[in-house]
């Protein structure tokens, strides 16, 4: 392209380095092309190499041409410049962030993150202690491109009534009709049977307490159809005993106890299992569900054995 018809763009950065430009100019191999935005013909990356072309005599330069809006123009010039080239400094990548969030309130803390290289709570401080008026959304979109609210009590108190009225209706049909995840959906589950309070200690707010009766409705429907006590859920203490498994010398430091650790870490249930079991594609459900319900036999059996011997 003509470097005539290029215009200069936004830029996250505050200065330029002349210093580096000069480098640059200097070098005898050919530099990368610069990207530019097709629409309105700026400089989205690519600054230094455009001076470095100019002090070289240059009157074109190659360019990569960008299609979208020009507030993700921006975004794209910050992924750009953590990623290569001449790093954008501190400073600059949270001045940058301070611009993604106002522009896009509803991109998730981790989402920023990615954009800009920081950690996901420097976003967090930031979008507290910004002074600007950003505006403000009521969910954020995560790096998996679904947009969850901010505020979950809703959807919790709306899955509590669902339990209780359908206590037979499975995970997806009472995330789907409440309007929350699987993955809240069996939290909030779990909560009833256990007689927590569904929504979690710090989440509750101003919230209305859940109705009496929707949890006693629950208790008398579990009660019909449970036929032994519930265990306690220990999914919030796995990772920590894990982690205290896996600096025992007595088990990191032996065949036996290293592969009994690889067992524990790979099979460990996670969270997000109404997740996972939603993505086994229909024509795989049986094969899948057999092998489950096997291996859930034999850890079974593990546990009892440890049991008897921990008695012993």
């Amino acid at each position: 392209m003509p470097i005539s018809a290029l215009r200069p763009g936004p830029t996250p950065r505050r200065t330029t380095d002349e210093d580096h430009v000069h480098r640059l100019a200097e070098t005898d191999s050919p530099l990368p092309p610069i990207l530019v935005h097709r629409s309105t013909m700026q400089v989205i990356d690519g600054r230094h190499r455009l001076r470095a072309a100019l002090l070289r005599g240059r009157d074109t330069i190659d360019v990569v041409f960008f299609d979208g809006s020009e507030e993700h123009a921006f975004i794209r010039a910050v992924e750009e410049n953590i990623a290569h080239g001449l790093p954008l400094n501190l400073a600059e990548r949270k001045a940058a962030a301070v611009r993604i969030m106002s522009a896009h309130p509803e991109l998730s803390d981790r989402m920023i993150a990615t954009h800009t290289g920081l950690s996901a709570r420097t976003i967090a401080t930031l979008r507290r202690c910004s002074t600007e008026e950003t505006p403000r959304s009521n969910a954020r979109e995560g790096l998996d491109g679904r947009r969850r609210p901010l505020d979950a009590t809703e959807g919790r108190l709306r899955a509590v009534d669902l339990i209780a009225e359908h206590p037979d209706a499975s995970l997806r049909e009472i995330a789907k009709t409440a309007g929350v995840s699987l993955g809240t959906a069996h939290d909030v589950r779990s909560r009833l049977r256990r007689g927590e309070d569904p929504i979690p200690r710090g989440h509750r707010a101003d919230a209305p307490e859940p109705p009496a009766s929707a949890v006693d409705a629950y208790a008398v429907g579990t009660a019909l159809t449970a036929d032994v006590p519930q265990e306690p859920d220990m999914s919030a203490e796995l990772p920590l005993l894990l982690e205290k498994l896996a600096k025992d010398p007595a088990l990191r430091l032996t065949d036996p106890g290293r592969r009994m650790l690889r067992l524990l870490f790979s099979s460990t249930v996670i969270a997000d299992w109404p997740e996972l079991a939603d993505s086994v594609p229909p024509h795989r459900i049986e094969a899948i569900f057999k092998i489950a319900q096997q291996c859930a036999k034999d850890w079974d059996l593990l546990a009892q054995s440890l049991r008897r011997q921990a008695r012993r």
